[in-house]
């Protein structure tokens, strides 16, 4: 059962990585977690996906109150671990996290121009493309209450 925790001083060293082919469209974790800390003032989430008791992936939210809306910085599976729905079921449940605590009506979150994998995830959820910044993809969503 796929869940969400928190990054703890137990649980950030963890080896979490995408194939090498992927590197250039998500930041290492470490990259990840001093984003999470650039944004900490802005409620940011850095959490671990695990399967289980298996980690298999990590990701990162904040608020954005000058767009009014939640951003979703990155969520990523390891490459031994994509292919199985595990993605999917972690965008499911950060989505679900927001709506509960209700603050923001939309998401935001942008992908490097190139990565299908995301592109189709995000459209999946209902995300659709509203402008482009360099090689960035923004995309957004309502978020029904």
């Amino acid at each position: 059962m796929i869940c969400l925790v928190d990054i703890a001083p137990d649980n950030w060293r963890l080896g979490l990585s995408v194939a090498e082919s992927q590197k250039t469209y998500v930041a290492g974790s470490d990259a990840m977690l001093a984003r999470a800390y650039a944004y900490r003032h802005q409620n940011s989430r850095a959490f671990v996906i695990y399967n289980d008791k298996t980690p298999v992936g990590m990701g990162l939210y904040y608020d954005c109150p000058e767009l009014n809306c939640y951003d979703i910085s990155q969520i990523f599976i390891d490459q031994r671990y994509q292919g199985r729905g595990f993605g999917k079921a972690a965008m499911e449940l950060v989505l679900n996290d927001m709506k509960k605590e209700g603050k923001y009506s939309k998401v935001v979150l942008c992908y490097i121009e190139g990565n299908a994998a995301a592109r189709k995830l995000y459209e999946q959820f209902g995300f659709v493309e509203t402008g482009r910044e360099e090689d960035e993809i923004i995309m957004e969503m309502p978020l029904a209450q």
